[in-house]
């Protein structure tokens, strides 16, 4: 056969693979084959997760239904005025009397629940006032604590809606800079970090309009076992702290021209206190007492600034890793998403708010009007004296449960 003619295929380099730790290498003869392996594809630093301690799991077939979970269903059927309405008209459907007893009822039963949503728009009004003018594209908005947890939920959904976001923490963004956030590494224990990293914001991205404090640490040892430098460390950070910040932002709030929002970020330990405990759960109480007298003052001389005060029990953040929850259904344990939600909502609406949760933290001052000995009763059959035995914090415990967390 003529050489011409061959149709057979022409005889091609030989090639080699060489796959070692997940990395692949390529070459054919006319390549030198690789000396040493390509080192494996490692994941980005956005991408990049760090590993905490799991805590301790006692969950039981009917732990995803909580008194929240149900309490939620009905505000969305039987404590609806719309869908209370409905049932007079369905029952008129039904040739059903308008005098007779059901009928009756139904009418009552709408009109309470009506009466009751309208009372509370107008508590709502008379506490807060009307809310101010929010424009997502012209807010500056500083959350403290903001490289994890609630903090930097609530950055990156702000960062992503278009507005102006400063993070203030002394660690690392887990997920790097979102689009529309800017990290500042600051200590909000240090006046003098805060009070430099408050100008640099002003000068880099505007006037500050949105200021939630957020961030917190939590020592987690008993009272005997905490060193004087622990309960400086954790009152500088959770009261000194949300001081610091206030007193180097509120100014700017004041002369934006917008109006503001302020939001700080308490803890329902604050009311109750709880054993090991005893530093963050007085600060805590200092925070509470501090939006109070803070609000009552704004109230009259700038109007225009909101408070927020955000009271959550448990979070399942790395602030209180392995903090078991004796009840799942009467004090189900908060996931950050819905702290943060609540957090946006309050700043969008432009309005003050007191957001808590779950159920049991909107009652908790109720709790200080049972007599001694009822208290007692209820702290031993809620064991939120024995929640903290558990702990192991961000970084794990050290002996004896104790550890310690940072950031909400």
């Amino acid at each position: 056969m003529s050489p011409d003619l061959d149709c057979r295929s022409p005889k091609l380099p030989a090639t080699g693979v060489q796959i070692t730790g997940g990395a692949v290498a390529l070459w054919t003869d006319a390549e030198h084959r690789p000396s040493t392996p390509t080192p494996p594809p490692t994941l980005p630093t956005a991408m990049a997760r760090p590993s905490y301690p799991r805590p301790p799991q006692r969950d039981s077939w009917f732990a995803p239904l909580s008194v929240d979970l149900l309490l939620k269903v009905l505000y969305v059927t039987l404590l609806h005025p719309f869908v209370c309405w409905i049932i007079p008209l369905c029952l008129r459907a039904r040739t059903v009397k308008w005098e007779a007893p059901p009928m009756l009822a139904a009418f009552a039963w709408a009109t309470l629940v009506t009466l009751g949503w309208a009372a509370a728009a107008i508590n709502r009004r008379v506490a807060y006032g009307l809310p101010r003018e929010v424009d997502l594209g012209e807010e500056v908005i500083v959350v403290t604590g903001g490289a994890s947890g609630i903090g930097m939920l609530v950055a990156e959904v702000y960062g992503m809606r278009g507005a102006t976001v400063a993070v203030l923490d002394v660690n690392e963004m887990e997920n790097g800079e979102a689009r529309g956030v800017t990290y500042y590494k600051c200590d909000v224990s240090d006046k003098a970090q805060v009070a430099r990293v408050a100008a640099e914001i002003e000068k880099d991205l505007g006037t500050p309009t949105v200021l939630i404090n957020n961030a917190a640490i939590v020592v987690g040892k008993s009272f005997l076992n905490l060193t004087l430098d622990d309960i400086d460390r954790s009152l500088r950070t959770n009261l000194l702290g949300p001081f610091y910040c206030l007193k180097a932002f509120l100014p700017a709030l004041m002369r934006s021209g917008r109006g503001g929002t302020i939001v700080n970020v308490s803890s329902v330990i604050g009311h109750l206190g709880a054993a090991r405990l005893t530093d963050y759960a007085a600060a805590k109480a200092g925070l509470t007492a501090l939006h109070r007298s803070l609000a009552a003052e704004l109230r009259e001389s700038h109007p225009a600034i909101r408070t927020v005060l955000v009271t959550p029990g448990q979070v399942s953040t790395p602030l209180f890793y392995g903090v078991q929850t004796p009840s799942p259904f009467l004090a189900p344990v908060v996931e950050p998403v819905d702290v943060a939600r609540d957090i946006i909502a309050a700043v969008d609406a432009g309005t003050g708010a007191s957001a808590a949760m779950p159920l049991y933290a909107r009652w908790v001052d109720w709790y200080n009007v049972l007599p001694a000995g009822l208290q007692v009763l209820a702290r031993r059959i809620s064991g939120i004296d024995r929640g903290m035995r558990t702990y192991v914090g961000r970084t794990g415990g050290n002996e004896g449960g104790e550890g310690t967390a940072k950031a909400m």
